[in-house]
Order: structure tokens, then sequence, then C-alpha cells
């Protein structure tokens, strides 16, 4: 039997006053799923995302986790769930007047009892999980970009979420220290048996850690294909979802291999 999805949305309609950004959007996200929101520019993957995190209302649709109907939650709910959530925006998002370990205890400080030695020894935990340590009194401005992403994602992992969404994690960044991240999602993912939802269209990350995604199209204001993205790469039918997949159609397959599936016990992780 298949196990209840993490996330169900059902007819969602996004949209602006009277400007319908998309419409009809359902799919589901499974337990462990490194979900990708792809599409073309304009059309929507990062409103998506907002809807799906709390700050935007649908104007038609529900978005349920688990059992739960969003929208429909008291606020007192609703912000149980999102603490069950981590977020990593495309610039960080750290507070430039913070070092890096002050940024990854703000959610330990504002949303637990903890004691304050009990927090350090977590913040730099998260740190060193990311590959930070010893980055604790750091301040943003005094790290590179890469660094600075690591240092987002050790706060987003602050209060252990089940759930981490990404808004184009890999913007800024190159080849190399892209492909570093892409890694630590992976890692991050198994150690605390999270699921992963993340905006991109950056080809190589897609096809490096994605298994299941939705494909938004701005001309129709509809999701045009769902799936895992190796799979739509062999089987779509769709011009425009071949042509983002092949950059603009070239039948070559991505050298990236699928990305494992999730690891029923989790591990401890250490990354250099």
């Amino acid at each position: 039997m298949r196990p209840q999805p993490l996330i169900t949305v059902t007819n969602l309609t996004m949209a602006y006053g009277s400007f319908v950004l998309q419409r009809d959007l359902t799919f589901t996200i499974q337990q462990g799923d490194i979900f990708v929101i792809m599409g073309d520019s304009g059309c929507g993957k990062s409103t998506l995302l907002r809807h799906m995190i709390g700050l935007r209302e649908p104007a038609v649709g529900t978005i349920h986790f688990r059992d739960t109907n969003f929208w429909e939650a008291s606020e007192k709910h609703r912000n149980q769930i999102m603490r069950q959530c981590g977020i990593l925006y495309q610039s960080s998002a750290l507070l430039s007047s913070m070092t890096l370990a002050e940024n990854v205890s703000l959610p330990l400080r504002q949303h637990t009892t903890l004691a304050r030695d009990e927090i350090a020894d977590l913040v730099s935990l998260k740190l060193r999980l990311v590959g930070l340590a010893g980055f604790d009194h750091f301040y943003p401005s005094e790290i590179s970009g890469g660094m600075k992403k690591r240092a987002g994602l050790a706060r987003a992992i602050a209060l252990d979420p089940e759930i981490l969404f990404f808004d184009e994690p890999s913007a800024g960044l190159d080849p190399i220290n892209a492909k570093l991240l892409d890694d630590l999602i992976l890692e991050i993912r198994d150690s605390l048996g999270a699921t992963v939802v993340i905006v991109t269209h950056e080809l190589a990350s897609i096809f490096a850690i994605g298994n299941n995604s939705v494909f938004l199209d701005a001309d129709t204001h509809t999701m045009i294909a769902q799936g895992n993205p190796h799979s739509l790469l062999e089987s779509t039918s769709n011009r425009k979802v071949k042509q983002f997949l092949t950059r603009g159609g070239s039948e070559q397959r991505p050298t990236a291999t699928p990305a494992p599936a999730l690891k029923k016990h989790a591990k401890d992780t250490h990354i250099s």
C-alpha cells in the first residue's frame, strides 16, 4: 500500500487580483522526495513555493500537510506545521549585523526553551554539518557566496525540520560549489530523514538530486508535466518540456545519475 503523501496540492490556482498566474495544479510529494519545481522564467515557481510555506493563500484549491488542510487550520496549527519546515532563500537571507552563530541560533532562541549553552552546542553542530566548523564568529561579509549558502542551510536545519524548502539554492554559485551544495542537500536529507522541495532551473541539479517534479508553463498557466526528471526526459511528448530538459533540443542524456532513495535509517553526517 502506497504511504500517505506528506504534501498534497489539489486544484491550486495562484492569482494576483484578476491575473491568474497558474491554475489547476495537482500533485503529491512523498516523504523523502527531493521534489523539483521547474519551468520557464516567470511561470510562478517561486510563487508556488510561497504558497507552500504559508506566505500566500491560494485563490482556489487546497494544500494539505498529511491530513491537515493548511489554510483551513487554525493559526496555531499552521505555525506548528511551519515549525517543521526549514527554508533556504535564494540570497541566503543572513542578517549582516549578526555572526553566523547568531544567525543560526535565531530559530532556536525564538522557538525553543533551550539554555544558552545548549543552543551554542547545537549551533556548532549545525555549522559543522554544513562544513563551516570554526566559522561561528564570522560575519556574512567575511565569507564567500558558497559559504553563505551553507550558513543559510545550517539555519534552515536548526530545528531538525521534516521538510526543507529551497528557492534557487545554486543561483550565483560556480559549478564546483553548486555540485558541493547538491551533495550537501542529499546528505542532509539522509541525515534528517527530511523531504526537500526545491525551485531551480539548473539542469545539473535537477538530474543529480531530483526524484520527483512538476513543470509549470508560463504560456498555458498550468502544469504540463510531472514525475521523475529522468523519466520525463525519456518519455515526455511535450515539446517545451523536452526543450527545457535538453537545453533547447539536444537529445544527449545528462551525465548525472539519479539521486539515491532516502535511507531508511538516519546516519551521522560529517562534511569536510
